[in-house]
């Protein structure tokens, strides 16, 4: 229920000036009252999939180009705006369902700093691993030949074995390899120091105070900065998203068996982010937040609309409820106080 935490504002909804079809109506009603839950999995499910659907849709052509003899098909900067373009999409699509986690990191922090329940984010987490490995098993399947074919020409040159699971085989594409070679050391610095930048960036954004990253501002912002970190660090080794790396990594555990599992790297790549944006988030909220400072108009409007369609929300789900007279009372009377 909506806390009226910001000044209240007089608001039209959609439904005062656009009337649904009443099937759609009478599902939205079902929605609210029942399984407003499944709606918020489903919007981060779907969050996640257009972002790994973009970025590695952009990363087979590059990697299947390079085994066939076909370089130039795709580069690390296209690889680097698919990633952007396909997390703003997600934000910009889904968050208003679902507030825009789309990152198991993120999630967790919203429990720690928050108050997010600890229920919603088991939800919202498995929703987003699975929206990652949907999004790879669909990419794979519109590809399916050209990575086969890819496969067949590494099994003739004996080199099969040796590039399957390295970032620059088949199987690289969807799960997340480091180089043979690799100090894993160095890695999981590395990561550690992109993450902490994404979650910097991302509490940033987050931020009523700041006016230089207004609500319509902040998936671009976000974006670009997952970009920067692509372009610039993907050579020593990338994941930034725990739901990106798992979902990836189930997926070729499905077409590969255990021998995609990643070794010891799938640790760092699962696990690295979500202590990295804590520690972010910790170090905006000590040095960098400051409770003095002004919400902004756009933001209170944003926050105030936020609320108004939770409680409009609540109103239909309470109107239009079958279950019993009293029942009804107690639910007007809780929604009241809230």
């Amino acid at each position: 229920m909506a806390t009226h935490s910001v000044p209240r504002r007089d608001f039209t909804h959609l439904a005062d000036v656009m009337p649904r079809p009443p099937i759609l109506s009478r599902w939205e009603r079902v929605r609210h009252r029942q399984v407003h839950w499944l709606a918020e999995c489903v919007a981060e499910a779907t969050g996640v999939f257009l972002y790994v659907f973009a970025g590695v849709g952009a990363t087979v052509p590059y990697t299947i180009g390079n085994i066939l003899g076909e370089p130039g098909l795709s580069t690390l900067f296209t690889i680097g705006w698919a990633y952007a373009l396909g997390i703003a999409l997600a934000i910009i699509i889904c968050s208003p369902t679902s507030g825009g986690n789309f990152n198991p990191a993120v999630t967790i922090s919203f429990v720690l700093f928050r108050k997010m329940s600890k229920r919603k984010a088991a939800r919202y987490i498995v929703a987003q691993i699975l929206g990652g490995y949907i999004a790879c098993l669909v990419v794979y399947l519109q590809y399916r030949h050209l990575i086969l074919e890819a496969q067949a020409l590494l099994a003739s040159k004996g080199t099969l074995e040796s590039t399957l699971f390295t970032p620059s085989g088949p199987a690289g594409i969807f799960a997340l390899y480091v180089s043979p070679g690799s100090s894993l050391g160095q890695v999981f610095f590395s990561e550690f120091v992109c993450d902490f930048v994404l979650g910097l960036v991302i509490w940033a954004s987050l931020d009523p105070t700041n006016f230089l990253v207004p609500p319509s501002a902040s998936p671009w912002v976000i974006a670009l900065t997952y970009a920067m970190t692509i372009w610039g660090f993907v050579p020593v080794g990338l994941s930034a998203n725990t739901a990106r790396d798992l979902g990836g990594r189930f997926m070729a555990l499905t077409i590969w068996g255990r021998a995609a599992s990643g070794g010891s790297y799938a640790a760092i790549a699962a696990l690295t982010n979500i202590p990295a944006t804590i520690c972010a988030v910790l170090f905006y909220e000590f040095w960098l937040a400051d409770s003095s400072r002004v919400v902004t108009p756009i933001h209170l409007d944003f926050l105030a609309g936020h609320e108004a369609h939770i409680e409009h929300g609540a109103q239909m789900s309470i109107m239009t409820s079958t279950d019993s007279s009293a029942d009804n009372k107690g639910r007007i009377e809780m929604f009241e106080r809230a």
